[in-house]
């Protein structure tokens, strides 16, 4: 029996006439998006040429990327999610690497990649708002088919991964593997027929399309679409459309908590949310304010299903392995780390040994690899192994935890201190939005903890308090306090709402943005850098000969 395909899927709603797609202005039945989806197959094969059938899409959540989506499934082609908060070089290099046969965008789109050289000529793009757009899909009506060449295996996907600790990478993704996530995450995540799922995540990443669209197709529930995620319009949406369920990233979290509280807000329709990187003070603040749970799981552009989630387990914790290959290990003997030693505030105390890589030791043939790019394919699977590039650690009840990627270990006085750990104590600081911690050099040895928080206009950095909230979190530890606290209204972040880590751990308080030290010793006293302190510390590098370690 063959595997199911996303073309399958569509296929299945042919003649459904449950609301599919909605956004304010319309609603498409499912039956209306799969005719939708027919057309622009149609178009797309009456277009290919004779290169790799991978068609680009820049452009919002609106209907049309929608029905691309569905367009490549019925018609065996790749659709490449361009990444429009990406520029210049960066974009252009993105988008070759790639090698697009066409690309589907609007006037914006256009506007981006001015002055680009993207590999695509311009006949071969289609605007979406351009003048004969609507005529040329209108002319490529058909009643709904699959093309016969189509199988589990036909790439649909190339997904670019979020590029926080590194440069993206284009992750392949099958029909047949998002078809199975389909099905798994819409049982994982009940998203049922009666839903109303909101994508206000981007398109062209996988947590809403592997999150949202896909469980939502699967289940026959209906997607509504905003063009981009707002804080101010999220609560808004949920009352216009009846929102059920939506996917989020921890800091889109942290926005909406921002808004000010209103008196109906646990009066939604909102049950549920699927997402990442929201701080367990978060999903409890969520679930009192909207009375919405919030459902924090583990899983990439490249891999899925390794973890089982345990609604029932300790506060941060992952859930459980989903099998006996799902492991964590030391990277360098690929041994099994013991279990982690808490102590009464959470903290692992024997960090040497509990914490490892996150590793699938049955999981290298369900990694479908990166578009070009065998280095990197290289990275993620060996000795036959699937690693993630993760770190975690498992307790003493067989609970999983997330434990951040390398560079969120910061080696302080000999000491491993958590950069998670710091960032959801700041977290818990109601008027800071937003905050990643990182290591930065110590002009004398190892590595000092630094801190990047957002906080909202009309907050100063002195109205935090910040010394005696940090002194007032039994958990920080003595270490755990930043010495360098960069204070800005938007911090770096990717397309999909993840904080840039890497550039603001490379830009230290080196940076444009505020940069307040911590003076002195004992507790916390922060003052405000000037250009002649920096100055000043860049020399302690220099008469300790280390300048070396300032990028």
């Amino acid at each position: 029996m063959r595997r199911e395909t996303i073309a399958d899927l569509l296929l299945d709603r042919d003649g459904d006439g449950h609301p599919g797609l909605r956004t304010r202005e319309r609603t498409w039945t499912w039956d209306q998006v799969v005719r939708e989806s027919a057309a622009r197959a149609s178009l797309a094969r009456d277009l290919r040429d004779g290169g790799p059938f991978h068609i680009g899409v820049l452009l919002d959540n609106v209907p049309e990327y929608i029905f691309w989506l569905g367009a490549a499934a019925l018609a065996g082609a790749t659709i490449v999610g361009v990444n429009p908060t990406r520029r210049g070089s960066a974009l252009e290099q993105e988008v070759r690497h790639t090698d697009l046969g066409l690309l589907v965008t609007d006037e914006a789109g256009l506007k981006l990649l001015d002055g680009l050289d993207i590999g695509v000529p311009r006949d071969r793009f289609l605007l979406v708002d351009g003048a004969e757009y609507a005529g040329l899909v209108a002319a490529h009506a058909r009643e709904p088919s699959r093309a016969p060449e189509i199988t589990a295996e036909t790439q649909l996907l190339l997904l670019f991964t979020s590029g926080t600790t590194g440069a993206s990478k284009a992750a392949r993704c099958s029909q047949g593997r998002l078809a199975g996530l389909g099905h798994a995450n819409a049982e994982k995540y009940d998203v049922r027929r009666h839903d109303v799922t909101y994508c206000c995540m981007p398109l062209f990443h996988g947590n809403a399309v592997m999150g949202l669209w896909a469980p939502s197709l699967a289940a026959g529930a209906t997607v509504t679409l905003t063009p981009k995620f707002s804080a101010s319009g999220f609560l808004p949406d949920v009352r216009f459309y009846g929102v059920t369920f939506f996917t989020y990233v921890g800091k889109a979290i942290a926005y909406v908590l921002a808004t000010p509280e209103l008196p109906g807000d646990a009066e939604t329709t909102l049950t549920h949310g699927f997402g990442t990187e929201a701080s367990p003070e978060d999903q409890a603040r969520f679930l009192r304010r909207f009375g919405c749970r919030l459902v924090e799981a583990y899983g990439s552009s490249e891999s899925a299903g390794m973890i089982k989630l345990a609604p029932d387990g300790p506060p941060g914790a992952l859930g459980r392995p989903a099998h006996a290959g799902v492991r964590v290990v030391d990277p360098r003997t690929r041994r099994v780390c013991p279990p982690a030693m808490l102590d009464a505030y959470g903290r692992v105390t024997n960090t040497e040994e509990a914490i490892g890589e996150i590793v699938d030791v049955d999981g290298a043939a369900k990694f479908e690899g990166y578009y070009n790019n065998e280095a990197a394919n290289a990275e993620r699977v060996r000795h036959g192994w699937y690693w993630t590039g993760d770190l975690g650690y498992l307790d003493q009840a067989g609970y999983l935890h997330f434990a951040g990627r390398s560079g969120d270990w910061i080696r302080v006085d000999g000491e491993n201190i958590s950069a998670l750990l710091t960032e959801r104590v700041l977290r818990r600081h109601p008027r800071i939005v937003a905050a990643a911690v990182f290591g930065v050099p110590d002009p004398r040895s190892g590595d000092q903890v630094m801190a990047a928080i957002e906080i909202p206009e009309g907050s100063a950095f002195d109205d935090l308090g910040l010394p005696a909230f940090l002194a007032g979190q039994a958990d920080l530890g003595t270490k755990g306090a930043p010495r360098f606290v960069r204070v800005s209204r938007a911090l770096p972040a990717t397309g999909s709402g993840k904080l840039r880590k890497k550039e603001m751990r490379h830009d230290g308080w080196r940076t444009g943005d505020p940069v307040y030290r911590w003076a002195g010793r004992g507790a916390p006293e922060y003052t405000l850098m000037t250009g002649e302190d920096k100055d000043a510390l860049r020399e302690e590098f220099r008469a300790s000969g280390r300048l070396r370690f300032l990028p």
